[in-house]
């Protein structure tokens, strides 16, 4: 008789549990993207053809696998670089190149092998070579896959940027010559920013960031001014349809903001608020305080209510309660609700293209749509969504523990 399929299935995946088969499989796949992300930022950075081979990377992965199920990580990071240094000198290298030795082919000697070294020694060391158990085949796969989706998720969000930036520091000579050469040119010195000498001199660009600016911030202003009371209300108070608006906080989220857009335009034109900075003051905290007041109400409910009630037993009011003994404890969720409504305000643009038509009165978002014409070079646009990018990515990095407190208190359920 033969054997059932489902058989035939758990004897493959037995065979497969053994540290002298995983160990190489595993090193192959993780050498090969290792290698493709390496070429394809030395091809970036350079402006050069680099390629992943796949035939070395079959041979050198099997060995580097192997070597991990013994080595230690520093040793293994430098057998890796200089294996990685050898085959690609002689010209069999992951990383294949038509090129003399130059910067970007060391960058992609030391990116790969160091890479690789140190990704095996995180997912392979310690495990055996005869069989493994069922908890560390399957920690050795999770830790390649999660390494993957590491790599791949930051180069599908750096290269966008990367080819951005590197456009706005081009001129338009470059760019007719080579449009997909994104290597940087130091030799050009202090002109590398004409771009953006050229966006705030000639295109007003620091008014518009002045703009966003005080826009966002009166908006985040506004946010918990409304949004503070509210969510106290919801989380502490008890009234009739106290858990029904609750629960309907973020229904508004259910209407897409391009059908409110025209009636939004029709009565700012009739009563005179269209193209004016105002108006958009006015109506962004709209668009932002359901999701402050679903974030902050889970965040008040997480907080011991003992607290408030030995104040309260101590003569204070309830708004000295909110002023002295709940705000100063929900600092983390306002600084990230704070943080999170001035992403919004300081990104939107939907409102602010169809409100705003003088140029004096644009946002950085509205500034950047105005590049996006056959008559403005394209490195101006791309300059400009640089300068629209680079302020909230580096409040966002600075802050991205308080969003997270936040996000994840909004949870919370009293």
């Amino acid at each position: 008789m033969s054997r059932p399929h489902g058989s035939r299935s758990a004897g493959w995946a037995a065979f497969l549990h053994y540290g002298a088969l995983t160990g190489p499989i595993i090193g192959v796949l993780w050498l090969f993207v290792v290698a493709t992300t390496a070429a394809v930022a030395a091809s970036f950075l350079s402006g050069g053809a680099f390629r992943p081979s796949g035939l070395a990377s079959l041979i050198l992965g099997v060995a580097l696998g192997l070597a991990a199920l013994r080595l230690t990580r520093w040793p293994l990071v430098g057998v890796s670089v200089v294996v990685m240094a050898v085959t690609m000198l002689v010209g069999i290298g992951p990383v294949a190149t038509g090129q003399a030795p130059g910067w970007a082919f060391w960058v992609a000697v030391f990116a790969t092998g160091i890479g690789t070294g140190l990704g095996l020694a995180k997912m392979l060391h310690g495990l055996p070579l005869a069989r493994l158990t069922r908890h560390e085949f399957e920690d050795a796969v999770i830790r390649f896959l999660t390494g993957f989706g590491y790599l791949f998720f930051t180069f599908i969000v750096a290269v966008p940027f990367y080819v951005m930036l590197m456009t706005s520091l081009k001129n338009q000579q470059q760019l007719v010559q080579n449009p997909l050469d994104f290597s940087l040119d130091l030799s050009q010195g202090w002109h590398l920013f004409d771009s953006y000498v050229e966006l705030m001199t000639t295109f007003n660009f620091g008014s518009y960031l002045w703009t966003s600016f005080y826009v966002s911030l009166l908006t985040v202003l506004l946010t918990l001014i409304f949004s503070i009371p509210g969510a106290y209300a919801v989380a502490r108070l008890r009234f009739r349809g106290a858990a029904m608006f609750s629960r309907s906080i973020l229904l508004i989220y259910m209407v897409p903001m391009i059908v409110l857009a025209l009636p939004i335009y029709i009565a700012y034109s009739m009563i005179g608020l269209r193209n004016s900075v105002f108006g958009l003051v006015l109506i962004y905290p709209v668009t932002t305080i359901p999701v402050a007041l679903y974030m902050l109400q889970g965040y008040f409910r997480g907080l011991p209510a003992e607290i408030e009630e030995a104040g309260l037993m101590d003569g204070l009011s309830r708004l000295r309660v909110i002023w002295k003994i709940t705000l100063p404890l929900s600092l983390p969720a306002l600084a990230s609700v704070s943080l999170y409504v001035f992403m919004i305000a300081w990104n939107e643009f939907l409102l602010a293209f169809m409100l705003l038509d003088d140029p004096s009165k644009f946002t950085l978002t509205r500034g950047v749509a105005m590049l996006n014409s056959s008559e403005i070079p394209r490195q101006h646009l791309m300059a400009g969504s640089v300068i629209a990018t680079v302020p909230i990515m580096v409040l966002f990095l600075g802050l991205e523990r308080f969003m997270t407190k936040g996000l994840t208190a909004g949870s919370v359920k009293g």
